[in-house]
């Protein structure tokens, strides 16, 4: 049976927190090579949509086409959404008679997320494994969680956005949309604009909409798009297919912007999740709330982080133009570099604003941690990604040898649990694929 099969990655705001909410101000976000897949194979029930989720322990929800809403308890918002709005802005923009011989059919849709996006320390702790990378290796791709969907514990790397991307991309393509996503500008372009409208219409608000440009361009520089482009269709009742149509097609005039980025070469990225859990929501609205009552300080510290965070982008931009004119001179520099201490430190400015605020964007249990692991040598940054908190921590570093030590630092630290992920920067966005191709994912959907 043929199967449309396409991937999205998740992200890391490596610099821009908060920041990225004003157009006035860019963020570096970091696609990771944990990915999120949807696989679609033409149904055995006539019009019926059968969702497969055979990581959890609620596998599969059924829905006619009519889209309907479903058990409120079981299904997952982003997902309904998707497949309501992609479903009536395919059939605007197909000829009806090829839309209905494939509706007819019905849908067999697959989901599944590389491990990564979720948190294994109980799948660790039932196999009596450590919580090491090595552990992590062990488990199968694509293993069960062992719990509900609306249950999981999530690691941050925006696994909404990227089940989002891959599920619009995956229903375009499979109704025939679109036919060269992989390396179409304007194909790419409609499926970030239906993919942002979904992702914010089911959270019920237009947000900074990084992650999911994450999900569909990989790492970049971004400037958010203005939240009037969405706003009119996510806030009305009931959305006029034509007017959404005409918003999300790639001619329409969004403002979003994008530069592409990777890091330098021998620059890695590793991160971990860190036990203990922040509000998200919550310590947006709080900082949101402080800039809203203290706009003159707000806007010296959000200009002073801005500057700062200039000066990393730059100086990683920079680096690889010096690696481009003489990558002899480069390496023997990372050489020398890789067993240096001395990172940068960009931090204080957003422990002054969570002072002001009382949002624990980098909390002391936080910093003490960051602290060591800027010890460690090669270690260039360190920090909270996104939002800050405590759910997680980012290092990047030059060479092989800091990301054992770093580990290790993670491994013997007792104020909290930290459990290191797999991940590592992959500067592609969202991507066709071959089922056959992606390791486990075939035995995944069998499961």
């Amino acid at each position: 049976m043929s199967s449309t099969v396409v991937s999205a990655p998740g992200k890391v705001l490596l610099t821009g927190g908060y920041l990225v909410l004003d157009r006035k101000y860019e963020g570096l976000v970091i696609g990771t090579s944990s990915r999120f897949y949807t696989v679609i194979q033409p149904g055995d029930n006539l019009s019926k949509i059968i969702i497969h989720t055979p990581q959890f322990d609620d596998p599969n929800w059924e829905y006619k086409i009519a889209i309907k809403e479903g058990d409120k308890d079981r299904c997952n918002t982003f997902i309904e959404t998707v497949l309501k709005h992609s479903l009536l802005i395919i059939a605007n923009r197909i000829p009806s008679q090829k839309f209905d011989e494939l509706v007819l059919k019905g849908l067999n849709i697959y989901m599944a997320g590389s491990n990564d996006f979720y948190s294994q320390r109980e799948q660790l702790k039932n196999l009596n494994l450590p919580l090491t990378t090595a552990s992590l290796r062990a488990l199968t791709p694509f293993c069960k969680v062992h719990t509900f969907l609306k249950q999981v514990h999530k690691t941050g790397l925006g696994s909404s956005a990227a089940l989002t991307t891959s599920l619009v991309a995956a229903l375009l393509v499979y109704f025939e949309c679109v036919d060269k996503i992989n390396d179409d500008v304007k194909e790419r372009t409609l499926i970030h604009n239906v993919s942002q409208f979904c992702h914010c219409l089911a959270q019920g608000k237009v947000g900074s909409g990084f992650d999911v440009s994450a999900a569909v361009w990989g790492s970049h520089v971004y400037r958010r798009f203005s939240p009037t482009i969405l706003e009119p269709v996510i806030k009305s009742e009931n959305v006029d297919i034509a007017v959404l149509s005409k918003i999300v097609d790639s001619d329409y005039k969004w403002d979003n912007q994008i530069a592409p980025f990777t890091l330098p070469p021998e620059f890695k990225m590793v991160l971990a999740e860190v036990d203990s859990g922040s509000n998200t929501p919550s310590m947006v609205g709080k900082v949101l709330a402080w800039r809203k009552e203290n706009p003159e300080q707000a806007n010296i510290s959000w200009n002073m982080i801005s500057s700062s965070n200039t000066i990393v982008l730059n100086n990683l931009i920079e680096l690889t133009k010096e690696y481009e004119k003489d990558k002899t001179e480069y390496y023997n520099a990372i050489r020398t570099c890789s067993c240096v201490k001395g990172p940068m430190k960009v931090r204080q400015l957003l422990r002054d604003v969570s002072n002001m605020s009382d949002a624990p964007i980098e909390p002391p249990m936080q910093t003490r941690l960051l602290d060591a692991c800027t010890e460690v040598p090669g270690v260039i940054m360190a920090g909270v990604p996104g939002a800050g908190g405590y759910d997680a921590i980012f290092c990047v570093g030059i060479g092989d040898n800091f990301i054992t030590q770093v580990e290790t630092v993670w491994e013997n630290w007792n104020e909290m649990s930290v459990g290191p992920l797999l991940t590592r920067e992959s500067s592609d966005g969202f991507m066709k694929e071959n089922l056959e191709n992606v390791l486990g994912l075939k035995n995944c959907l069998e499961s």
